[in-house]
């Protein structure tokens, strides 16, 4: 079992960004940043089970919730809607390159970590941000992205027409039941933004040995998606296809007692991939 060190941050604009490090045995370890995606949390399914692996493999393993996560302090409820509904691309990118620098420097309060080049790895939306912020930090060696999109562009023309006119665009999260009201900073980051969110150009700037992880069932974001990635990585990129596999590979929350075949699979992998740092 690995050491659980809770933390909190300061975000750009001073909210704590709440989370743990599993540290391994031993000294100060290499550090990897995990990103959770859209209306997921650190917390939610395989968060954990991920971090105690890779802590049994030797690496420090670093999860926080996002500024726009929307999920409060008691970690598990989604208690700031506001947040949520006003979070953006570029506030996720923002948000994971703060900590992967603090991560980097060995500096995340209560948990020392080894200085120096880190892993980051980034599931659905949170694949994206990773992609992106490794673009902008040097220090990241290796990537792994599950599930991950390859375009910010999520909605068509006659939602993106319905968002400007109403000023919102509705999302239920079918796991809770929360109805939220995502606002027009949203689009207006997409449409301002785009060159910097461009996240095919940032995995072809990368030279870095990237994982790209995707079911060909997934509901969510197209497994062509995942296709996409590897090709804008070019060399640097090796693809996992998860025959049968959905968004999160078999993985619900609360977690089943039973780790599904294909989420062994999967962690398996990015442990692997991680460990030749």
């Amino acid at each position: 079992m690995s050491r659980i060190v809770p933390f909190e941050i300061p975000s750009s604009d001073a909210y704590p960004l709440r989370g743990k490090m599993h540290l391994p045995e031993g000294g100060p370890a290499p550090g990897v940043l995990l990103v959770h995606g859209f209306k997921g949390f650190m917390d939610w399914g395989f968060w954990h089970l991920l971090s105690e692996k890779l802590a049994e493999a030797g690496l420090a393993a670093c999860r926080f919730n996002l500024s726009g996560s929307g999920v409060g302090e008691d970690g598990e409820t989604f208690s700031e809607k506001d947040r949520f509904e006003s979070n953006t691309h570029s506030r996720e990118v923002e948000d994971t390159l703060l900590v992967a620098d603090l991560l980097a420097r060995g500096a995340i309060p209560g948990a020392p970590t080894r200085e120096g080049n880190i892993g980051l790895m980034g599931h659905s939306r949170g694949g994206g941000a990773a992609i992106l912020a490794a673009a902008h930090e040097p220090r990241v060696s290796r990537l792994v992205t599950w599930a991950s999109i390859a375009t910010v562009q999520r909605y068509d023309e006659e939602q993106t027409l319905a968002l400007r006119e109403r000023g919102f665009l509705r999302v239920e999260n079918a796991r809770t039941g929360d109805v939220f009201h995502i606002k027009l900073d949203l689009l207006d980051d997409i449409e301002n933004n785009a060159d910097e969110l461009d996240i095919p150009s940032a995995a072809a700037s990368l030279a870095i040995p990237a994982l790209i992880i995707h079911g060909t069932a997934d509901e969510a974001v197209p497994f062509a998606e995942g296709l996409a990635l590897t090709g804008a990585f070019g060399e640097f990129g090796s693809f996992l296809p998860m025959e049968g596999a959905g968004h999160t590979f078999g993985a619900t929350h609360p977690m089943p007692e039973r780790i599904p075949l294909s989420l062994e699979q999967v962690i398996t992998a990015t442990v692997e991939h991680f460990a030749k740092v």
